[in-house]
């Protein structure tokens, strides 16, 4: 069986992005960037599949600029066997992503497909149900616990009010949750095996994508700065700082 997963390069984590003065968007230049969490994640669950002999090859596929390609190297380190760059200097939008993945996956027929649920830059959680929705597959979405099992893949959800459990028939798409596992170390000399294996790249065009972004930004700013809570002794300070400071009641 064939997965195909989605991997976005996205400011690392650890950053603090800083908002650009003109208010058109985030400050990135010189800025560490890395894979996005969910999409590690994903990675890390299609290697493990690979490693219990349910999925025979690993797809990486990445959507953006040149610079994409050291994400796609990582993702081949962790496991995938190869790697797809659909190269564009153009914004992309979840819906653009989820086009352009589509094309992919006419291309190369994978069973299983798997997406982070979002990625830490935009938070949007679109693409893969977008996805879903363009391929006309069933999907499981916030995927804490994954099984193929007899042609299906049992995927067990975090939802609102708990667990949710799942059955979908191949082909299918899983957008996957952090509870789901821990991505491996990647090592140096699977960083170095990564250097091999195949990587190619393509253009919006060649699949026959428009990638014009259908919504655009008005501002970017940053939340507005809070005053630090403070204790108060008892119920009736509370109810007195609440109804005389606040004046919330």
């Amino acid at each position: 069986m064939k997965a195909l997963v989605a991997v976005k390069r996205v400011v690392d984590y650890n950053v603090k992005v800083r908002v650009k003065s003109d208010g058109t968007g985030v400050d990135i230049a010189n800025v560490k960037m890395s894979m996005n969490p969910f999409d590690e994640i994903a990675v890390e669950e299609a290697t493990r599949l690979k490693e219990k002999g349910v999925v025979s090859e690993i797809v990486a596929v990445s959507c953006g600029v040149a610079q994409c390609q050291e994400t796609l190297r990582t993702a081949m380190a962790i496991g995938a066997d190869r790697a797809i760059l659909v190269e564009t200097d153009a914004e992309l939008q979840p819906l653009a992503v989820a086009k352009l993945l589509k094309a992919v996956v006419d291309k190369e027929q994978p069973q299983l497909i798997i997406l982070g649920k979002q990625a830490i830059d935009d938070d949007c959680n679109q693409t893969g149900q977008m996805l879903a929705a363009l391929l006309d597959r069933p999907q499981g979405t916030f995927a804490s616990k994954v099984e193929v099992v007899d042609g299906a893949v049992v995927v067990t959800r975090e939802v609102d009010g708990g667990l949710e459990t799942v059955k979908l028939q191949l082909p299918a798409i899983v957008t996957t949750d952090l509870r789901l596992n821990e991505p491996r170390y990647v090592t140096l000399p699977n960083i170095m095996k990564a250097k091999k294996k195949p990587l190619e790249v393509l253009k919006p065009a060649d699949l026959g994508v428009d990638v014009s972004p259908r919504l655009k930004t008005l501002k970017v700013a940053e939340p507005p700065k809070r005053s630090a809570g403070v204790k108060v002794p008892d119920v009736a300070t509370l109810v007195s700082k609440l109804k005389n400071e606040a004046k919330v009641i």
